[in-house]
């Protein structure tokens, strides 16, 4: 075997067990996958998958294989890293994973002032809830909160985020005590934030509140929140400039969170991540009364 793209494909659905899974990782149409499947198996002249109704799995022989290609997958991951560690430009691409909160209302500056300091750097801002894999170069930089980066990851700590508990403006209630809060409705995170430090403070505290919605995106909860659906527990960067609310309680400790700048350790002396990170650092340290609920 010498076309060792088609590892990429066979990998992608020995980890996905489905051609659509490994379709939607490798972000190509399903037909494509089963297509390179086919041709690599005939190829071989040996059956690497069993078809089953709940999807594929391998046989013994795509077992072995497997064993193999992802020893050369992680080989390969490890030289681009290693060899883009060396890039010594200050041009060309730079990808940026972060969530879809902090870009509107905290990175936008940021991001352009990054862009006119450096023309030569073509930006990617990638949004996802959860982290890409930095070690295979899904993205070159990730700005996340978070209380636990990964071991796999090196970069800095740019400051706590806070939490504080936030109404519609005009019906912020009178008392503020635990008890009160409890018995009034909010809008609330789902069950797929339930690793956030928020929203465990939020089930431990008032997990006995009425509800009348929830989401596993914040933008939604500060909308709800702005249209007197419930309170809400929300970042207070996001808050504290919105005019449609108003501030119920002070920021909650045990719901912060840390904002962190973070890259892979093949990748930090690579002059384009070098610059984002050095100035992305300062930006946001500029508004670290923002971030930590003083603004």
């Amino acid at each position: 075997m010498r076309d060792w793209d088609d590892l990429r494909y066979f990998l992608a659905v020995a980890r996905a067990g489905s051609l659509s899974g490994a379709a939607k990782a490798l972000g190509v149409n399903h037909s494509t996958v089963f297509r390179r499947v086919e041709t690599l198996e005939d190829r071989l002249g040996v059956r690497l998958f069993d078809r089953h109704r709940e999807g594929y799995a391998l046989t013994p022989a795509g077992d072995e294989m497997r064993e193999a290609a992802e020893r050369v997958d992680t080989a390969i991951d490890d030289m681009d890293r290693r060899i883009g560690g060396r890039d010594l430009r200050l041009s060309g691409p730079l990808a940026v994973t972060t969530t879809d909160n902090l870009v509107p209302c905290v990175l936008g500056e940021p991001l352009a002032g990054f862009h006119a300091a450096y023309p030569g750097i073509e930006l990617s801002v990638r949004i996802d809830s959860e982290f890409f894999n930095l070690s295979k170069r899904q993205a070159d930089i990730a700005v996340r909160p978070t209380n636990t980066p990964p071991d796999t990851l090196v970069g800095r700590r740019i400051a706590d985020l806070a939490f504080a508990v936030y109404a519609a403006e005009g019906v912020k209630p009178d008392n503020t005590s635990g008890a009160s809060l409890s018995a009034l409705p909010w809008v609330a995170f789902d069950d797929t934030l339930d690793h956030l430090a928020a929203a465990k403070w939020f089930n431990a505290t008032h997990g006995g509140a009425p509800v009348t919605m929830r989401s596993n995106n914040l933008t939604t909860l500060q909308t709800g929140a702005a249209q007197g659906m419930g309170l809400a527990l929300l970042p207070c960067f996001m808050g504290d400039p919105d005019d449609r609310l108003e501030r119920v309680t002070d920021p909650v400790p045990a719901a912060r969170s840390e904002l962190w700048l973070l890259t892979h350790e093949d990748l930090r002396n690579t002059r384009r991540v070098r610059a984002f990170m050095d100035f992305m650092a300062d930006a946001l340290e500029a508004r670290r009364d923002v971030l930590e609920g003083r603004g």
